[in-house]
């Protein structure tokens, strides 16, 4: 049966806790990946939180399957990743995708405007 967005959404929002800046601190404190999925494009054009990797929310899935020699090694099935994308959309899907891959402590912090009017630096692309 065809799935809508709202559906995924849903499902993506149910599965991938959304994080304030607090909890996502605490989580990079340990250790955790800052992980900016946005296009290049919009990374070129304001920048990214600073401190965080960029991984394009369309190349995921080949840099998150350690079996491909695509694999990226910053991401670590037992390292705990926060998610960014422009809004938090991109980043609950991604998240629900890393969690069906077997990564196990994924979050979603939303958008680069909750870092940035939470105090969280930016640097350029």
């Amino acid at each position: 049966m065809p799935v809508t967005v709202k559906e995924m959404m849903e499902a993506a929002n149910a599965a991938v806790e959304r994080i304030d800046m607090e909890k996502a601190k605490d989580v990079l404190g340990k250790g955790g990946l800052l992980l900016d999925i946005r296009d290049a494009a919009e990374v070129h054009k304001t920048g990214r939180a600073k401190g965080a990797h960029h991984i394009p929310r369309g190349m995921l899935e080949f840099r998150a399957d350690d079996a491909l020699q695509s694999h990226d090694p910053e991401l670590k099935k037992d390292r705990q990743i926060v998610l960014y994308c422009a809004s938090g959309g991109r980043a609950a899907l991604a998240g629900k995708l890393l969690k069906d891959m077997g990564y196990d402590q994924v979050y979603n912090l939303g958008g680069l405007n909750d870092w940035v009017n939470a105090g969280g630096e930016t640097s350029e692309s």
